[in-house]
């Protein structure tokens, strides 16, 4: 009777060990494939993390290769008439694309706004768009926002004009690395024409 209890017990142990192994096998194999400091999160969330995104092209989100300061989407303001402190801003870069930065520069310095007898005082006209890896464009920009009032034919005018911009600088010549990280990437673009300029007449 001695010798069939101390069997099983041995039995026992070894099943017991087994399933501790085991187990802490499985958690050592349970590795988060994200590193940690580009891993999706909340804003509620109270670590480092980086906002998911997705592009148009791609099945499901992925996770920036690079991090940027600026959000979900891509936000940018190019005025017409520039302070004398924003110049530097409007300078187009003498080298390809490596960072958010140079791509605000080149798109600032891309734009040429409508000619003064067909432009409107203060009009805003706001477009969203994506680049490709190879720096061209998906699909044509589309208007978000114009100024409330503003005739048919003026939005045509600055949106012909954003379109003949963006056309004229196209293809961007981005780097491997930031190519491949905006593509599919909304960016937002808000214009703004505040040049001195005879309002128009009612009814213009």
């Amino acid at each position: 009777m001695a010798t069939c209890w101390g069997m099983w017990r041995g039995i026992l142990i070894i099943l017991a060990l087994t399933v501790t192994l085991g187990s802490a096998g499985a958690q050592r194999r349970q590795i988060n494939p994200i590193p940690f400091s580009h891993e999706p999160c909340s804003v509620l969330d109270n670590r480092p993390c980086t906002p998911s995104y997705c592009s148009p092209l791609e099945p499901g989100p992925c996770i920036p290769e690079i991090d940027y300061p600026y959000g979900q989407n891509l936000q940018l303001t190019i005025q017409t008439v520039l302070s004398p402190d924003q110049h530097a801003k409007y300078q187009k870069p003498d080298h390809d694309l490596d960072t958010i930065g140079d791509l605000f520069a080149e798109l600032r310095a891309c734009w040429s706004p409508p000619p003064e007898d067909s432009a409107r005082p203060g009009m805003q006209m706001s477009v969203r768009f994506s680049f490709n890896k190879a720096g061209g464009l998906i699909g044509p920009p589309r208007v978000t926002y114009a100024t409330s009032g503003a005739p048919a034919d003026t939005r045509t005018t600055y949106l012909n004009a954003i379109n003949s911009s963006l056309r004229a600088c196209l293809p961007l010549k981005f780097t491997d690395g930031l190519g491949g990280a905006l593509a599919g990437r909304p960016i937002a673009i808000r214009y703004v024409d505040n040049r001195e300029l005879e309002k128009p007449a009612a009814g213009q």
